[in-house]
């Protein structure tokens, strides 16, 4: 079965609505341009809320080894997602301490594909955009040759087709798991069923 992550929670209730919905992961940003970005601390106070069987995920766009690495050994995540230009030496240096590290790929054309396959991470998140919630062209991942989280425009309507077709190791969803700019339980819980159903 598909994995199942929650990017984006930053509110008391979006952790209590995980809780109960029980995604694989959760996603908090720390890219402060962002819409959906909270603060590392109140990440942390989000995390003593969390079931324990729920990995938080911490979602960077080039920030230091030293920032990241804070937000880990603080117990407020225990994988780490890339979205900048980060090196591979930063990618490595993460895992020399332990961290499990999933690199962000943006999926253009077959290169994109072959860089994902290429990279030293643990895990890769083929995605169409930094948030952009649209779709990629799916054909262009026939050539991966390792387990990915597979992002970009999915919904509880697209999602079990994403699965059936694509067999990934997990489907990362933001937007579609929001009305007025939040998270909302029922489209949460209609991501989640819909993921478990294919």
């Amino acid at each position: 079965m598909a994995k199942i992550k929650m990017c984006g929670l930053r509110r008391d209730e979006d952790i209590g609505y995980a809780n109960r919905l029980r995604p694989d992961y959760i996603g908090y940003v720390f890219a402060k341009k962002s819409k959906r970005y909270v603060e590392p601390d109140k990440a942390a106070e989000l995390t003593k809320l969390l079931d324990a069987g729920i990995v938080p995920v911490g979602v960077f766009v080039d920030s230091d080894l030293d920032e990241i690495y804070s937000i880990v050994s603080a117990g407020t995540i225990r994988a780490v997602q890339l979205h900048g230009s980060e090196s591979d030496e930063l990618i490595r240096r993460l895992q020399e301490k332990g961290v499990t590290v999933i690199r962000a790929f943006k999926v253009k054309a077959a290169e994109d594909i072959a860089a994902a396959n290429s990279s030293c991470a643990d895990y890769v998140l083929l995605d169409s955009g930094s948030g952009s919630g649209e779709v990629f062209d799916w054909s262009l991942i026939s050539g991966i040759d390792r387990e990915y989280f597979l992002a970009g425009g999915l919904t509880a309507e697209n999602a079990a087709e994403a699965v059936k077709k694509l067999a990934p190791y997990a489907l990362d969803a933001s937007s579609c798991l929001e009305k007025d700019g939040f998270k909302d339980f029922d489209k949460m819980a209609a991501f989640a069923e819909a993921v478990r159903n294919a």
